[in-house]
């Protein structure tokens, strides 16, 4: 499995095991554009309020999930 199209597919397929395997793989890839994201738009001067209220998370999980692999001078 790789592209969304395939996973899309897996995921109403009639193969549990690999719907199962299929919704794990796209958890994994939103959690990377989630990362991106919040990355880009910290570097751009997005507060974490803004950010958090995107996500529709409190401030502080939206820190703690993603502060820690950001660079950002203390932002």
């Amino acid at each position: 499995m790789g592209s969304v199209n395939e996973l899309a597919e897996a995921v109403g397929g009639k193969d549990p095991v690999a719907a199962l395997a299929a919704v794990a793989a796209l958890r994994r890839l939103l959690e990377e554009l989630e990362a991106a994201h919040v990355t880009s738009a910290r570097l751009q001067g997005s507060s974490w309020e803004a950010i958090a209220a995107a996500l529709g998370v409190k401030r502080q999980t939206a820190h703690r999930k993603h502060a820690h692999r950001i660079i950002d001078g203390g932002r």
